[in-house]
């Protein structure tokens, strides 16, 4: 199978080509190699390889000729610095995304696999003993700034037991970058209906491991502490460290791909199926920050109490529907991977300019 895989020079991108390799599949490579993705130029994937941006209709276009199926995976990440970040977010998930499907539209390329987000979310599964499930509201400034950082019943204000989300909760997007996801896979809903096609979200839960940026929250957190602990320093970990996480290894996304793209031929066409792709272990970011101090052998994380409004308090993952239908099981576990990534390179540090 030839598969265009977009942003595939990036640190999950480039897992996915090394796995489509190894099955023997032949991928080809679209990404823009932006600045904000990559802090130098990294080493481009030993496959065809296209150095544009996906909103290039003409390139993109021509790069689909001969493909049997594409694997999105380019998107400006992270929460952005504030809402000044829009328009940059929208053009590059959300305009990137319409102008690649209109181009597989008109080529008759109509596989797809998406890398969506569990941002779509926000705000994870409570459960109320006197309510059952409830959908807190955002936290109040006030009531982290006081250290009161557990959501609360909306009904009572009882405290609330977290849960796993599956892919029928209702979605609450709650920065620009979730927002942009959620679209994203509202366009390739779309795009399926109108052509005919197949479309697979695989919604990540927290990706790490070997070939993360340094030092940038567009990384996400794990790559903040590995990066601190590099330079010999405590990670600094926000709220009281509690929050529940579901950190799934580099890997076994780039696996979750693949079984995706071969299986595409079987699923139902003409409409969007979503995925969660987690570890189905949840841990904390506070149990996430210990074990990576604990195999790089550096000094133990501080728990700072300082938080960041727009954060939510706990999403984890029931990732049961992946395993079910598509057979995808992840390999590395949590203490395994940790371990492993302590003492894995990183790419140099990427940011927005």
């Amino acid at each position: 199978m030839r598969v265009l895989v977009t942003g595939g020079a990036g640190f999950i991108g480039s897992h996915i080509v090394t796995a489509l390799t190894k099955a023997g599949h032949e991928p080809v490579v679209l990404d823009a190699l932006l600045p904000s993705a990559h802090g130098v130029t990294p080493e481009v994937p030993a496959v065809e390889f296209l150095h544009a941006d996906v909103r290039d209709r003409l390139v993109v276009r021509a790069a689909l000729h001969g493909v049997d199926a594409v694997c999105h995976q380019a998107a400006m990440v992270g929460l952005g610095k504030g809402f000044a970040d829009a328009p940059e977010y929208v053009g590059s998930n959300d305009l990137g995304t319409a102008v690649l499907l209109a181009a597989m539209a008109d080529v008759g390329v109509r596989r797809l696999v998406l890398a969506g987000s569990m941002v779509v979310y926000g705000e994870g599964r409570y459960e109320c003993p006197a309510h059952g499930v409830v959908r807190p509201g955002a936290r109040l400034p006030q009531d982290l700034a006081a250290g009161r950082f557990e959501p609360r019943c909306p009904a009572c204000g009882a405290e609330l037991a977290p849960g796993l989300v599956a892919e029928d909760a209702p979605v609450d997007p709650r920065n620009v970058y979730a927002t942009t996801k959620l679209a994203q896979e509202h366009l390739a809903a779309a795009w399926a209906r109108a052509v005919g096609g197949t479309a697979v979200s695989l919604r990540y839960h927290n990706v790490y491991g070997p070939g993360m940026p340094r030092d940038t929250p567009y990384a996400g957190v794990a790559s903040l502490f590995r990066s601190a602990l590099a330079r010999g320093e405590a990670p600094r970990v926000f709220e009281d460290g509690g929050q529940r996480r579901d950190f799934v290894h580099v890997r076994d996304v780039a696996a979750a791909n693949l079984v995706a793209l071969e299986a595409a031929d079987g699923l139902p066409a003409g409409g969007l199926d979503t995925y969660n792709t987690g570890s189905g272990e949840p841990h904390t970011v506070g149990d996430m920050a210990f074990a990576l101090a604990r195999a790089c052998g550096g000094p133990e994380p501080v728990i700072t109490g300082e938080y960041r409004l727009g954060d939510v308090r706990h999403v984890t993952a029931d990732s049961s529907r992946l395993r079910g239908e598509l057979g995808w099981r992840p390999v590395v576990g949590f203490a395994e991977g940790m371990t492993e990534f302590a003492g894995a390179g990183q790419r140099a540090s990427a940011g927005l300019s």
